[in-house]
């Protein structure tokens, strides 16, 4: 067994994670997790600064992931193979919420017409674990399990406003806020505000913030007993949905599928 650097052995003492943490499956799952939509694919020397740690190491967790058939090179080069799909299909085939909002977001889409999502807070960011995309229009990008920053989405404002005002300033405090597009809001006091607006109203209608040309509503989904367990979004281009149809058509629409989900999410 590997022993850990100085730095790890400290960091393991702050977690408070005890002995049986496994240090080998955190880098494992930490240099799958460094591949992204910018990482497609990463030399040996790409991996260890990704993850911040020593090559030799990179090259362990590397080796087993190929041997294991989660990875693959061509001797220089590492990708992700389709079996990674396989951690994210034992979440959506064990998790029937999943299958219960993918549902929803078919009918909402064909509803509509427009693009629609499901989505949970994970960590600091929202994770999509459905996803519905008119027949028309090509599914690339953005799926199930695509993120995306809560700061400056409607799914992650919706999210964040299920927190206290203490978590929500926590939040805005460690994150980094990143302007993607000329009308992101990035100031962490009216960051604040626009997330107690949502709290307030029950929705949060997003305008380009993300992605140019691309507007966004979402609410949150509560079950049984009240608790906020996700969010609920349409998103549509700007030429095809004014601010005053996504208010006036697509919210009262979001509210009563999530209003008719509440008795199914447990």
């Amino acid at each position: 067994m590997s022993r850990l650097r100085p730095i790890d052995a400290e960091r393991r003492r702050e977690s408070g994670v005890g002995p049986d943490f496994s240090e080998a499956l955190a880098r494992g799952l930490q240099i799958i997790g460094a591949f992204d939509e910018a990482h497609r694919q990463m030399s040996l020397s790409d991996v260890a600064r990704a993850v911040d740690l020593p090559r030799a190491t990179a090259r362990r967790a590397l080796h087993t992931l190929a041997h294991l058939g989660y990875v693959e090179s061509d001797g220089r080069l590492f990708r992700l193979t389709p079996k990674i799909l396989r951690l994210a299909g034992a979440y959506l085939t064990t998790n029937p919420i999943s299958m219960i909002l993918q549902g929803v977001c078919d009918r909402i889409t064909r509803a509509t017409g427009e693009p629609c999502s499901a989505a949970v807070l994970q960590a600091d960011e929202v994770v999509m674990i459905a996803r519905a995309v008119p027949a028309q229009v090509l599914p690339v990008g953005a799926g199930i399990g695509f993120r995306l920053p809560a700061y400056c989405s409607a799914l992650g404002r919706v999210l964040l406003a299920a927190g206290s005002d203490e978590a929500v300033h926590g939040y805005l405090d460690r994150v980094e806020l990143a302007r993607f597009t000329p009308r992101t809001v990035t100031d962490p006091a009216l960051l604040a505000r626009a997330i107690a607006v949502a709290r307030e109203d029950g929705y949060a209608f997003v305008d380009q913030e993300v992605e140019h040309g691309f507007r966004s509503i979402a609410v949150p989904l509560h079950r049984f007993d009240g608790a906020a367990i996700g969010a609920l979004n349409i998103g549509a281009h700007a030429e095809r949905a004014g601010e005053a149809a996504m208010l006036e058509e697509y919210l009262p629409l979001l509210r009563r599928e999530a209003a008719e989900l509440r008795h199914q999410l447990v």
